[in-house]
């Protein structure tokens, strides 16, 4: 999680840091952006960072999250058609780039359980400033001052929502590749692991299968070896024999 957060943080000051920083009211982007061309478009969706702007799929098509589901094929369907392939040939793969990010953000929102996540999202990264700001006016309270925040401006407030909620998206999509990293070691550990089993299972065949191949060989080996050890047993007791002893005869 601390790796994470870090990750996060160096993106959030590297790469998303210096698009943010310059503050522009939220409703002067999404009528900015309501009317780029072609080109402005596939330029939004491939700017740097864009691996982590578009993980926001209503950011993506630049609708709002409680836009009905005709809404959102309505602008599906014209956000497709001008970051198409088609219609920018003469910058077909950065277009088909673009256009990918507009198709993956659209079926994302069609499955219900994958809409109501990043709706969470959403909701969670707006809970969070809402928090903060109940804990500003909890300090200034306590330090005699006046109540007033930066964030009573709406624009504000939705600026640091907007803020907030990439945040959220990037922590959880980084969490996601480190999971998908961590069941990749396992499943190369356990394919590593169950190879090995095999392979010894395999050795332990060929040994059985060799021994009982060769039992007959040892058998007689054995039969030989005890046949010679008897030969040579009887042989030496006849060479062991003791002399047999005359008897002197008296006159």
């Amino acid at each position: 999680v601390a790796a994470s957060s870090a990750a996060v943080q160096f993106a959030f000051c590297h790469i998303w840091g210096p698009a943010l920083k310059k503050k522009k009211p939220v409703k002067q982007i999404e009528k900015r952006d309501s009317v780029l061309t072609s080109k402005q478009q596939i330029e939004r969706l491939l700017r740097p960072g864009s691996s982590y702007f578009n993980l926001n799929p209503f950011e993506v098509l630049q609708i709002d999250p409680e836009a009905t589901d005709d809404e959102l094929k309505k602008r599906f369907r014209a956000l497709s058609i001008l970051v198409h392939p088609d219609k920018n040939q003469d910058d077909a793969d950065r277009a088909q780039k673009a256009f990918e990010a507009v198709d993956k953000a659209y079926k994302l929102l069609l499955d219900p359980e994958q809409k109501k996540r990043a709706l969470d999202v959403i909701h969670a990264g707006k809970e969070y400033v809402e928090h903060m700001v109940k804990e500003k006016r909890k300090q200034l309270k306590k330090e005699g001052k006046a109540l007033d925040v930066e964030e009573d401006d709406p624009e504000v407030f939705k600026q640091a929502v907007y803020k907030q909620t990439m945040k959220l998206f990037a922590e959880l999509e980084i969490k996601r590749k480190e999971r998908e990293a961590k069941d990749m070691h396992e499943r190369k550990r356990a394919r590593e692991e169950e190879i090995e089993a095999a392979e010894k299972a395999k050795r332990e065949r060929e040994w059985q299968k060799n021994f009982e191949e060769t039992r007959d060989g040892r058998v007689d080996s054995w039969r030989n070896f005890q046949a010679k050890g008897k030969s040579k047993e009887k042989k030496n007791r006849s060479f062991l024999k003791p002399p047999k002893v005359k008897m002197e005869q008296r006159e």
